[in-house]
């Protein structure tokens, strides 16, 4: 018998989409497919070493498909895979809530900011 390894479903998602660029790339590939400069324009904010260490991890755990043209220039095409589109689909509600709640999260980061350059008083 095999040990499962995640103690919910919240938990295997996470094994998958883990860190702070995963969702943002499923989120803009759910939209379209995307050529690799398109999709670091519409991150932004994302190092080339880490967005293609994302990518490439992305497509082992099968949650994208990486197209090479072979064509000089290089043209290569990201898209969801139907394992990834059933992904993002979930994420939906995640990212209905984020736009809701925005201004408040913002307004939490914020605070969060002050609390950290406040000095503590002697």
């Amino acid at each position: 018998m095999l040990n499962n390894p995640f103690n919910c479903g919240l938990d295997a998602a996470l094994a998958v989409i883990g860190g702070k660029w995963k969702p943002l790339v499923l989120y803009h590939l759910a939209q379209n497919v995307h050529r690799y400069g398109e999709l670091r324009r519409a991150i932004g904010g994302v190092t080339d070493k880490v967005l293609i260490q994302q990518l490439k991890e992305l497509e082992r755990d099968e949650i994208i498909a990486r197209v090479d043209f072979q064509e000089i220039p290089p043209k290569v095409e990201y898209s969801l895979t139907p394992f990834g589109q059933s992904l993002a689909t979930a994420l939906g509600a995640l990212c209905a809530w984020g736009t809701e709640h925005m201004a408040t999260v913002e307004r939490i980061n914020e605070r969060r900011a002050l609390a950290l350059t406040k000095q503590p008083a002697d």
